[in-house]
């Protein structure tokens, strides 16, 4: 039986088969190099990223966990004791804390009334079963337990100083991030206009900051003296007695709130005039056409079209914000009696004037802490939005 001959193979097929294997090995090659390029470009900002904020964040956190007395290390460096999470809980714990029966009986007895309550509730119908068992379950952590712990003689709740510093801090950013925001917007809407006295008060609004916090403190000590400033003479003027606004306990965390909503109003009233500018005319137009009023295009139109540089701008107060430091440490001293010591300057205090480092180092890690709850709770307000 004659064995068929086997076809030859047609060059064309064959060249064509070549050419895509060569293909793909040039692009392989290229797609390598593409990789190789890009790494090489960001390689020298992650290298300052590196060494410049990620080492010494580990390093600020590996201090924490130590007795670290900055003259004595600074002498020494075998000096530095390690006591693991001892700043964490002088801090927000206390020291000497013991548990005691007696201790805030009279609300112990009431919380166990209510429980009792709570539990004839369930057994009558009143409230269902797994509310009871949350409410009791809850009542006896409370009543039963946490109640009953308290400072021993010697002993105290926590840092005395920490938690009011950390209320002034909160009312801080309270205070700025929210009149920032809703001033640089009506700025940043009364200004978008191609006119020229609109691009001489953006230039004006902007000027605030480029100002050093040196200089933007200089001039708000001086508008609030009440013997040179410009409120004191109006005030004279009026035949009303000068305010005092930075010995004030009442006034002297507005005055420093004022001096940086004036600071800070102008990087914002940018951001949102770059993100008013990205916004199509045709919807204006359209909006006007069908016969919008104004108030109608700004919540409809707007507003939706800036919540990413709404979101962009909160965020950045809000991290900025938290880092308060020049205003409360060059207007007021942090006083009067604490009502404008912030977290940043306890920190320097504690690190600096008190050579307590660790301690500082603790400090330090929980307002990275607050920042980044607030920060990530305002991203996820505004992606729920979105």
């Amino acid at each position: 039986m004659a064995i068929p001959a086997r076809p030859a193979p047609d060059p064309a097929v064959g060249a064509i088969g070549t050419s895509r294997t060569g293909a793909r090995r040039r692009l392989g090659q290229r797609g390598w190099r593409d990789a190789v390029a890009g790494w090489l470009f960001v390689t020298p900002f992650l290298a300052a990223y590196l060494l410049f904020l990620v080492t010494p964040f580990l390093r600020g956190i590996w201090i924490s966990l130590h007795d670290w007395n900055l003259l004595a290390v600074a002498i020494n460096p075998d000096a530095a004791r390690f006591v693991g999470a001892r700043n964490y809980t002088r801090m927000l714990w206390g020291d000497g804390i013991v548990w005691t029966l007696d201790h805030q009986w009279g609300m112990r007895l009431a919380g166990l009334v209510a429980i009792a309550l709570i539990a004839w509730w369930w057994h009558r119908g009143v409230i269902g079963r797994g509310t009871a068992l949350a409410a009791i379950g809850a009542g006896l952590l409370l009543f039963g337990l946490l109640l009953g712990l308290n400072p021993a003689d010697d002993g105290r709740w926590g840092d005395r100083r920490f938690w009011p510093i950390v209320g002034n801090t909160l009312t801080f950013v309270a205070l700025t991030v929210p009149s920032v925001t809703l001033l640089g917007l009506a700025l940043a809407l009364g200004l978008n206009r191609d006119d020229r006295t609109s691009a001489v008060l953006r230039t004006a609004f902007f000027l605030s900051q480029v100002l050093s916090v040196t200089v933007v403190t200089l001039i708000w000590q001086l508008t609030f003296s009440p013997r040179q400033g410009m409120l004191g003479h109006a005030a004279r003027s009026l035949g009303l007695d000068p305010i005092q606004w930075i010995t004030n306990v009442e006034l002297a965390m507005p005055a420093i709130v004022i001096a940086t909503v004036w600071w800070s109003l102008g990087f914002a009233m940018i951001l949102f005039l770059a993100g008013l500018q990205e916004i199509p005319a045709e919807r204006y137009e359209a909006a006007r056409l069908d016969g919008a009023g104004l108030w109608s295009i700004i919540r409809f139109i707007t507003l939706p079209a800036l919540s990413r540089t709404t979101t962009l701008v909160i965020v950045l107060q809000i991290i900025l914000h938290f880092q308060v430091f020049g205003q409360s440490h060059l207007i007021t001293r942090g006083g009067p009696n604490d009502a404008t010591q912030v977290l940043v300057r306890y920190i320097y205090q504690t690190g600096f004037r008190n050579s307590e480092l660790g301690y500082a180092s603790a400090l330090a890690v929980v307002l990275f802490l607050f920042m980044l709850v607030f920060a990530m709770l305002q991203l996820r307000v505004s992606r729920g939005d979105d």
